[in-house]
């Protein structure tokens, strides 16, 4: 009877021990995953794929943007802040960052698209992009032109807003405008590419642009000097001036 007592302890035992070494094997398989998993050394990120129609800047840029700080591994890498830090390469507008099984960094970037200078005499690298939102890059990197607008920091919209709606209705007539300046009181005055000032004022702000296009034919025919300014801000009719020949000679 003693020994039939025993073999059931002796089974228990054995059954325990066995079962306590699965779950050590367990917890240890998981954890040589886990540490593995975080060293970079055991997989790491060996390229950087930059992708995106890029204007402004190179993949170069991106690339030493990101390789100054070691990257990490597949599993370690922290995409959201790696997004964070090309996001905030001047002529970034926007990124997105995956990797790709099993050592691959693909960054994809989105350009800032420059519509205008802003409010040059205070800053010279402010720009607004498409979107009317101010940001600040290296302007020496632009192809082309871009006009000049200016006004209180809050009413950059306001700003972006005149300056689509009268350049639209004045290039559809052959004019250009390249420069765009809102006061403190939102009076309006455009600059166009020929150096004729038009001052709009506050209000009628189209229908004092079709005004100036509808006398344009008769304003030319002064052939003495080019126009140098157009008041549009009266109910009716308008006030002209005329570049004197000094001024014309000096400009030249």
């Amino acid at each position: 009877m003693a020994a039939a007592e025993r073999k059931p302890n002796w089974q228990f035992w054995s059954g325990l021990a066995f079962f306590l070494v699965v779950i050590a094997s367990t917890f240890t398989g998981i954890g040589w995953l886990y540490y593995t998993a975080m060293d970079a050394q055991e997989v790491p990120l060996k390229r950087l794929v930059v992708q995106g129609e890029l204007n402004y800047m190179t993949p170069n840029d991106v690339r030493d943007t990101l390789l100054g700080e070691p990257l990490g591994s597949f599993f370690s890498a922290d995409v959201d802040q790696i997004r964070a830090r090309v996001e905030a390469m001047p002529w970034v507008a926007k990124a997105s960052v995956r990797k790709e099984w099993p050592d691959i960094l693909k960054v994809f970037v989105v350009e800032q698209q420059p519509l205008a200078h802003w409010n040059a005499n205070q800053r010279d690298d402010a720009l607004v992009n498409q979107e009317g939102e101010v940001f600040y890059a290296d302007k020496s990197v632009l192809e082309h032109a871009l006009p000049y607008l200016s006004g209180p920091e809050h009413a950059v919209a306001e700003a972006v807003k005149h300056y689509r709606n009268t350049s639209e209705l004045l290039g559809l007539n052959g004019f250009q405008v390249s420069q765009v300046e809102l006061s403190e009181r939102f009076a309006l005055e455009l600059l166009l590419n020929d150096g004729t000032n038009l001052r709009l004022g506050r209000e009628a702000l189209l229908e004092r642009v079709q005004r100036f296009i509808d006398l344009y034919p008769q304003l030319k025919e002064h052939q003495d000097a080019p126009l140098d300014s157009v008041d549009l801000r009266y109910d009716t009719g308008v006030a002209v001036r005329w570049r004197n020949p000094e001024e014309q000679q000096q400009e030249s």
